[in-house]
């Protein structure tokens, strides 16, 4: 099978005539090409422009091959992208493009898929500390290419729109354009990234130049790594805007083809041989790596800066796995007490360095717990445990934090509750009274009150014409477990698992499925599925189907799955977050007492 034909292009600032226009002329010449890569800023730079490029999206005008894109910012990206965004047809995971129109795909975010053979990650947008919808990557964004590093296999592509700072260390200076090592289009974040995932070709834009980097090695790998910077479609200095490559696949070559290097290899430019005091040691690539990042990340390709006198920091593997792979090398701190804080959900760079720079946004806990949930389990009867929980947790009645307008029923071992920012309006939490972890290690009598309140709310919602789907996300750091219930048209209830299985396919993994004639059957083996050391998502479908997936150490895996999942069954993509959805405290008030009301003859606890 002969290897697929890929076309790379730099901005196209819009100018898809010019693009099309060349490509038709490579195309004849050396094609035929499978698909067009495009980095940079994909969308018009002036206004003048936009007539010409909605031609296209509109579909006036034919793309002739099939284009992907990562620049989602410029004249016109917002009405666009966000247009691409509710289609029916991009809901749910679509790590390989959300299609805008007919043979144009919008890789958004940050991703991995499979294009004709080959694996091409990518990271969407600029970084950028505004937080805007489109044109920029987040954090979150970040995180996953992270965990992508550390999946098996090797990345073909991998796509971004800033340079790498320092991509010319080691390079032969006769080849480096011009004012390239002073430039501002280049990231240090893309710099780490990159030199984590270790791809075979790493593909940008924005610099205005065309600049092929002689191949280097990587740290801990045998394959080499080719950079390629493209210009912008229509430059006035006449840079080259596309290049063409026909790489086979990795999947399919042999070690000795994967491992093979020509002559002209360079050592990294993100791990140079510098001397300081007569000895040789490894300098980063960019000092001006933000400490938030630096120290965050312990991967196997970061080194203790020569002299920056941090070994007080803590080992972020250590703290958040466990475990190390470098063990007695690795240059920070393996810390049992901070990894139990850690455990009880405290920020990791909260613990590390006393403050953390995301503020309100950050999910994690800023002050020290001081008992583990273990221990606050073993000593029920401890009145300052339960003070420390009750400060803190947004689920213990005893919180002053505990939105109580939205309580709706109260057990003796469980209440429940509207969940704050519904994805519908009679979207609701079954909650433990006590403060524990997850809802699947509970005692039989806990297990027999649960089962009342689940066979009371398919009754109720039966009632309504439609079928409810459980679903709980037991994070290894969870602090007091909530079993979300979201009702779906009985209509719809047939799709239920199809989709969820779509969506784990996307994510690269697949369900455990069992069928049950009876709830007490599937939460006896959801309890034989549960590995209290490993993070766990399960769903309870209408039909006593139970999906299940135990979450591997360096598993990305979305906190928000089941709501995301469920969503882009109803339609409802927006309303994905919760925080997009949050109501004031008069309207949840008022639904909270119409469920209650529609809930009384059902409720268990009337």
């Amino acid at each position: 099978m002969a290897p697929p034909r890929i076309l790379l292009c730099g901005d196209v600032l819009g100018r898809l005539n010019q693009l099309f226009k060349r490509f038709a002329a490579v195309n004849k010449s050396a094609g035929p090409f499978d698909a067009l890569l495009c980095v940079g800023q994909f969308f018009p730079d002036s206004p003048e422009r936009l007539d010409e490029f909605t031609e296209y999206v509109e579909g006036r005008s034919e793309i002739p091959i099939p284009t992907y894109f990562i620049g989602d910012y410029g004249v016109g990206a917002p009405k666009v992208l966000l247009a691409a965004s509710k289609e029916s047809g991009n809901q749910g995971f679509k790590m390989d493009g959300l299609k805008v129109c007919e043979k144009l795909y919008w890789l958004k975010g940050s991703g991995k898929f499979t294009l004709h053979g080959l694996c091409v990650a990518y990271l969407s947008g600029r970084h950028s500390s505004s937080g805007q919808q489109f044109g920029t990557y987040s954090q979150d964004d970040v995180d996953a290419l992270r965990a992508i590093a550390e999946d098996p296999g090797i990345v073909d592509i991998f796509l971004t729109n800033e340079w790498p700072s320092g991509v010319t260390n080691s390079a032969s200076a006769s080849d480096v354009p011009p004012g390239i090592s002073e430039s501002s289009g280049s990231d240090s974040t893309v710099a780490e990234l990159v030199s984590e995932i270790k791809p075979r070709y790493h593909i940008a834009g924005v610099e205005g130049v065309f600049y092929a980097r002689e191949p280097y090695s990587n740290v801990d790998a045998v394959h080499v790594t080719r950079f390629i910077g493209l210009a912008a479609v229509g430059n006035k200095d006449k840079q080259k805007f596309i290049h063409a490559i026909s790489p086979t696949p990795a999947s399919m070559m042999s070690a000795a083809e994967i491992s093979m290097k020509s002559t002209n290899t360079t050592s990294s430019p993100y791990s140079i041989p510098q001397m300081v005091d007569g000895n040789e040691s490894t300098k980063r690539s960019s000092d001006s790596v933000t400490d938030s990042q630096y120290w965050r990340y312990d991967v196997s390709t970061k080194r203790q800066k020569q002299g920056a006198g941090n070994g007080d920091k803590l080992c972020f593997k250590f703290v958040s796995s466990g475990t190390c792979p470098r063990e007695e090398n690795c240059h920070f701190q393996h810390d049992m007490a901070a990894r139990e804080q850690f455990m009880r959900g405290v920020c990791f760079d909260f613990i590390n360095k006393g403050k953390c720079e995301r503020g309100p946004d950050c999910n994690f806990k800023h002050s020290l717990q001081e008992e583990s949930e273990g221990d606050s389990h073993r000593r029920r009867g401890s009145d300052n445990a339960s003070t420390n929980r009750s400060k803190e947790c947004w689920f213990c009645m005893s919180s002053p934090n505990v939105e109580s307008h939205l309580i709706i029923s109260i057990g003796e071992n469980f209440y429940c509750a509207l969940a704050k920012g519904p994805l519908v309006k009679d979207h609701v939490l079954v909650i433990p009274v006590e403060h524990l972890p997850n809802t699947i290690a509970l005692s039989q009598q806990c297990e027999s009150e649960l089962d009342i309140f689940q066979s009371s709310l398919k009754k109720f919602y039966k009632n309504q014409g439609k079928e409810a789907v459980f679903f709980e996300w037991v994070s290894k750091r969870s602090t007091h477990a909530n079993l979300q219930v979201i009702p779906v048209p009985s209509s719809k209830a047939a799709a239920v698992q199809n989709i969820f299985n779509f969506a784990a396919d996307k994510m690269g993994f697949k369900f455990a499925v069992m069928k049950f004639n009876n709830n007490s059957d599937g939460r006896n083996y959801l309890r034989t599925q549960f590995d209290r050391n490993l993070s766990f998502f399960y769903a309870e479908l209408p039909d006593g189907t139970i999906l299940s997936h135990v979450v591997e150490e360096n598993e990305k895996f979305p906190a928000q799955f089941g709501r995301e999942v469920l969503a882009g069954l109803l339609g409802m993509a927006k309303r994905a977050d919760w925080r997009n959805c949050t109501c004031s405290k008069e309207e949840e008030t008022e639904m909270a007492g119409d469920f209650k009301t529609q809930f009384q003859e059902f409720d268990p606890n009337e």
